[in-house]
């Protein structure tokens, strides 16, 4: 393990150490060094302090770095729709039926498994099992997603997603005819105390917001495009259900009587982001799958 020491200088005094610490490396972002403070890497002075410690003039700190973790989920060849790619940020158009990362138990035939295929470098942040993971989609939703290939883009894009200025656009069918064109769901999601496996709105939930606008009307059904103020799980998927207008397909929130779609018809794809080393605002469009258009073209003849 390699071992730094550095001391506070004057200009530092009582600023917190994670602070002081994540500025001495570049790559060192403020969340990992927050990590190593908690599994003891970090010391002041010998002793083991928390991330808000405030720095005296002159204090040692030593930061043992710790060995990178090797991954145990295996590489594999899945040619994956990767839109775009540089040294620090990877665009992935996911198919529908992929699980984005590898759980417990299941290590294969997910997103990151192909990840690794494709790039040698994805960010660590969270673990082993989600590398370069800043965000998910459903197993049964399509469409794009950014990956990190470094600790500093994840936090950049992280910190994005926070302050909700990530464009994430999703093409949703519905059940039922939606009378205005468009709208916004604000309403709180938490975990359904009936069903530990489901969402639900709740007063006492998380923060969630949707708007809406209405692309197209069918007999029975709606084409909408969905954009995310804020990404709680199965949030487009919780709020649609809410207002009374499920998706299509949807085996946990749809209907009893709904479309044989093996999972619900939604789809990201627009996806847009400030790229953490240029600045740039990058946004990238994934065309429809083929199975909702097919399934769109048959709602059109039917009105």
């Amino acid at each position: 393990m390699e071992v730094v020491q550095y001391i506070v200088k004057e200009d530092e005094k009582s600023g917190r150490i994670d602070k002081i610490v994540s500025g001495i490396e570049k790559e060192w972002s403020r969340t990992l060094v927050q990590q190593w403070i908690k599994e003891g890497h970090v010391k002041v002075n010998d002793s083991a302090v928390k991330s808000n410690y405030k720095c005296a003039i002159g204090d040692v700190l030593t930061i043992t770095i710790p060995e990178p973790e090797e991954l145990d989920v295996e590489p594999e060849d899945m040619n994956l729709d990767i839109r775009y790619e540089d040294q620090d940020v990877v665009v992935v158009n996911k198919p529908k039926g992929m699980v984005v990362h590898p759980a417990p138990g299941h290590y294969s035939g997910t997103l990151v498994n192909g990840l690794m295929h494709e790039c040698k470098d994805l960010s660590g942040i969270n673990g082993v099992l989600r590398p370069g993971i800043v965000h998910r989609i459903d197993k049964d939703t399509s469409g794009l997603l950014m990956v990190a290939k470094n600790d500093l883009s994840h936090e950049k894009l992280v910190n994005q997603l926070v302050a909700k200025t990530v464009t994430r656009r999703y093409t949703a069918i519905v059940h039922g005819v939606i009378p205005h064109d468009h709208g916004t769901i604000d309403a709180p999601i938490g975990r359904d105390t009936k069903d530990r496996q489901s969402m639900t709105v709740v007063d006492n939930g998380k923060n969630a917001v949707t708007h809406f606008k209405v692309l197209d009307r069918y007999k029975d059904f709606s084409l909408v495009e969905c954009e995310l103020e804020t990404g709680r799980t199965h949030q487009i998927r919780v709020h649609m259900k809410y207002i009374g207008f499920p998706l299509a397909g949807d085996p946990k929130y749809g209907p009893r009587k709904t479309l044989d779609l093996n999972g619900q018809a939604l789809h990201a794809g627009v996806l847009g982001f400030i790229h953490p080393r240029t600045d740039e605002y990058m946004e990238f469009t994934a065309e429809l799958p083929e199975e909702m258009n097919q399934l769109i073209s048959q709602l059109e003849k039917s009105r």
